[in-house]
């Protein structure tokens, strides 16, 4: 999949089928469009493009106004957002940066400077609540018009249901923020998974004697926080049971490297002897996160801190037996 940074590029297609959306998660609404862009897209002999936002409209709009609070919980990297885009059959993705000019931007501007002339839209399919351009003004009847009258086509898609609940970004966000990752992983088609490059840390845990793999997760506001059983995939043929702190590490000093940075620390309960102590830096692994244990705790002392790594190690192996048995 090819990937670019705005639509004024040599190198883009001058005609696709299109789909807009965010896409955090991808989850399995997303794929069912993606999907249903890929056949159109073949019927036509033209690629399949999506056009995604970064940072997130609504991430703007809190900035803008001041208020962090309204900027939603980010469920995935944009690494993780190209990935699962590739991996549902997209040939290009148009990363669009969401901006001051973006954001006032009006309807049929959109249409003609962003659709027409940048990406040379064919065809265009977006889900039963799309709106777009200046304060939303934009919806399906608007660009259905602009589609006859500009020679592309239009078609919409109903929401994706499970077990007659509507698949979203929202109920991925609240099934992780509520600990539910069976629920979010039905949601999303797979367990919840973050990937990225092992970057060095304060190695605190190294001298605590639980090693840790660290991915930063580059959003202030995950959607998934606390202490997890994990899967970690990347580092030899099979993937390895591990604990995971998700969040900012209460415990430590807000001034060490990685201060005031949201982490993913996973500490593998059976560490391949073959990698040896600094194995993995600089390799990308993915961490499947399969049972929240509970919420991050702020340790008074690092003996306190290590005997609760203790107790977490400890319970994720529990599970990870159960789960064993279950599978027999």
């Amino acid at each position: 999949m090819k990937v670019f940074r705005g639509f004024k590029h040599p190198d883009i297609a001058p005609a696709c089928a299109l789909t807009i959306g965010n896409f955090d998660g991808v989850h399995r609404g997303h794929q069912a469009m993606l999907a249903l862009l890929k056949g159109e897209a073949q019927q036509r002999g033209i690629p399949a493009c999506a056009l995604t936002f970064e940072p997130h409209p609504r991430d703007y709009f809190a900035a803008v106004s001041h208020q962090p609070e309204l900027a939603p919980a980010r469920i995935g990297t944009l690494r993780d957002k190209l990935t699962e885009l590739a991996q549902s059959g997209v040939d290009q993705t148009v990363v669009l940066p969401f901006d001051a000019r973006l954001a006032s931007l009006l309807p049929q501007a959109f249409i003609d400077d962003v659709l027409v002339r940048g990406l040379g839209v064919k065809y265009i399919l977006v889900g039963d609540d799309f709106r777009f351009g200046a304060k939303r003004a934009g919806d399906y009847t608007l660009l259905d018009a602009a589609g006859v009258a500009q020679g592309f086509d239009v078609a919409r898609m109903n929401s994706y249901e499970v077990h007659g609940l509507r698949v979203s970004s929202s109920a991925v966000r609240e099934a992780l923020g509520l600990g539910r990752m069976i629920e979010a992983a039905r949601h999303l088609g797979h367990p919840y998974r973050i990937s990225g490059h092992v970057v060095h840390g304060r190695k605190l845990g190294r001298q605590l004697g639980f090693k840790t793999l660290n991915l930063r997760f580059a959003h202030w506001k995950p959607a998934a926080s606390g202490i997890f059983a994990v899967l970690v995939h990347g580092l030899t043929q099979v993937p390895l049971e591990g604990v995971a702190n998700m969040g900012i590490r209460p415990s430590l000093d807000p001034r060490d490297v990685n201060g005031g940075r949201v982490l993913l620390e996973t500490h593998c309960l059976d560490w391949p002897d073959h990698l040896g102590p600094e194995g993995a830096y600089g390799k990308i692994i993915r961490v499947e996160l399969l049972h929240k244990l509970h919420d991050e705790l702020k340790y008074d002392g690092l003996s306190a801190l290590t005997a609760g790594i203790t107790q977490d190690c400890q319970d994720a192996r529990a599970y990870f037996a159960t789960q064993r048995q279950h599978d027999q």
